[in-house]
């Protein structure tokens, strides 16, 4: 059988879709950068790793060699940069040298992770995939390297390579080791640095299952077709008071309005600027805060046959992992376990 070739996989989603190939029986090779940590690719999961980068072309026509299936999971995730071009030779050049590469080896079918940041969400309303978008709409240039990132994935799919695009929303769950944003929130509630919160919304899905909806793609998903998987829309009072009920602790009752909010993140950014240090509140994230970023998953579960978790479930086990790990201190009695 021919290896399924993942990128990202020692971050926190691709690390759930290589255990979900490798427990269907599927070799993995995974992609790691020079220098990178290998370390939280579990053994267990028994996967190749072959050392690349996605700026650097000929090391993805070696890493891609051979292989029957392309996961393109990774991305440069970063809300800021000290250098935003990062984000776009990374993001749109890295995709595209990918799955050039891809194309030359004969790959029969690409799974690409683009995000739910490039839905168009209508004002007021649920976002789905057929609600126009633009480049315009994007705040940020994580946003705008993504949205651009998936125009290039859309080329290759008209083109004919076999593209499927997954849409993710905020995955939540174990093994989010960096913390992912998502996953932020959750270790700031645990650790007691938020006192308090913005109007804002969510969709929360727990990372299993969108790993899981990756493969559903790939098996059933129609090339150059996009599918949000998500799960639950939330505002973040909701989550946190969700947090609240699984851990037992209080959760904040101070709502920021939004220009003190935007002051926050203006300054803290501006200083980054100075520092060179990552600001504790990029003004990108303050931004992509003001609209909520709520959708459906119907195409999905129609087409793919996904049928997610409720988000709370996805909260526990993240809850259960940070504090298991020692990223939230002692672990409380009643915490569940992941």
């Amino acid at each position: 059988m021919k290896p399924a070739l993942v990128t990202g996989a020692s971050g926190f989603l691709g690390w759930h879709v290589a255990r979900v190939l490798v427990e269907r029986g599927i070799p993995v090779r995974a992609l790691v950068r020079p220098g990178s940590r290998v370390d939280t690719i579990d053994a267990a999961l028994d996967v190749e790793s072959v050392t690349g980068d996605l700026r650097d072309p000929a090391s993805l026509q070696r890493a891609v060699a051979g292989c029957g299936l392309l996961f393109h999971v990774a991305a440069d995730y970063r809300l800021w940069a000290k250098d935003p071009s990062e984000l776009y030779r990374s993001n749109v050049d890295g995709t595209r040298n990918l799955l050039q590469a891809a194309q030359a080896a004969g790959v029969e079918r690409v799974v690409y992770t683009s995000t739910v940041g490039c839905i168009g969400i209508p004002p007021g309303g649920i976002g789905d995939e057929q609600v126009p978008v633009t480049l315009q709409d994007m705040a940020g240039d994580y946003k705008r390297s993504k949205f651009l990132a998936e125009q290039v994935a859309l080329e290759f799919a008209h083109a004919g390579l076999p593209v499927v695009i997954v849409n993710p929303t905020a995955p939540v769950g174990d093994h989010d080791v960096k913390p992912t944003p998502t996953g932020k929130i959750v270790l700031d509630f645990l650790n007691g640095d938020m006192p308090a919160f913005i109007d804002t919304g969510l969709n929360i899905v727990d990372v299993r299952d969108t790993a899981l909806g990756h493969w559903q793609a790939c098996e059933r998903g129609r090339p150059g077709e996009r599918y949000i998987l998500g799960s639950e829309n939330l505002t973040l009072a909701q989550i946190l008071q969700t947090l609240a009920r699984i851990t037992g602790r209080k959760a904040p009752t101070i709502r920021l309005p939004y220009l003190v909010a935007w002051c926050a993140g203006a300054c803290s950014t501006a200083w980054a600027g100075v520092s060179g240090k990552p600001p504790r509140v990029p003004l990108d994230a303050v931004r992509m805060a003001r609209k909520k970023m709520w959708v459906t998953h119907g195409k999905a579960e129609r087409e793919l046959g996904f049928d997610p978790a409720p988000a709370e479930q996805a909260l526990s086990r993240a809850v259960a992992w940070f504090s298991r790990t020692g990223g939230a201190g002692p672990r409380p009695a009643n915490l569940p376990s992941a």
